[in-house]
């Protein structure tokens, strides 16, 4: 099987985790939040890199729509984050700087880009409270994602460690 192949299953098993995870989600402020999601992007990230990763966020949240888990919100949340995460990962090699990305993308870009849609798509009039109403509840649900992320993939680095320490 080649790279491009593996891959790809390998999205397709972080897309089902993402739908499947978010029934696990938490409600503030009229926003859905589901950390797992945001877990998700940033193991997409830094595994598969940033298109990828991108790829999964799109695919998990239309499904997440299409199965009534989640809102149009889902879409520029989860692919801001998952883009900037890739990118950040791909660029400096950190662990810290795919978290930042990830929290960044979602949290700020993602808010801001949830606005208009929400406007647009839900016939939200939001007026002075889109901070409170979408950046603050991305940022919530993101810093939830990246800590669980954060814990995984540094115990995979351990794991990795550990098994070529005793392999040589």
């Amino acid at each position: 099987m080649n790279t491009h192949t593996k891959k790809l299953v390998i999205a397709s098993v972080f897309c089902a985790a993402a739908v499947v995870g978010s029934l696990f989600s938490f409600p503030v402020l009229g926003s859905k939040c589901a950390p797992i999601q945001h877990m998700v992007n940033i193991l997409c990230g830094v595994l598969l890199g940033p298109w990828y990763a991108v790829g999964t966020a799109f695919c998990a949240s239309l499904l997440r729509n299409i199965f009534g888990l989640g809102s149009i919100l889902a879409f520029p949340g989860s692919m801001c984050g998952a883009l900037l995460c890739g990118l950040a990962y791909k660029y400096s090699h950190s662990i810290i700087a795919a978290l930042c990305g990830e929290v960044l993308g979602t949290g700020i870009f993602g808010g801001l880009c949830a606005y208009p849609l929400a406007i647009l798509f839900l016939g939200q009039n939001a007026g002075n409270i889109a901070f409170y109403a979408y950046i603050v509840p991305f940022l919530i649900s993101t810093v939830a994602g990246a800590v669980i992320s954060a814990v995984l993939l540094y115990n995979l680095q351990k794991v990795k460690k550990y098994y070529l320490a005793h392999t040589s």
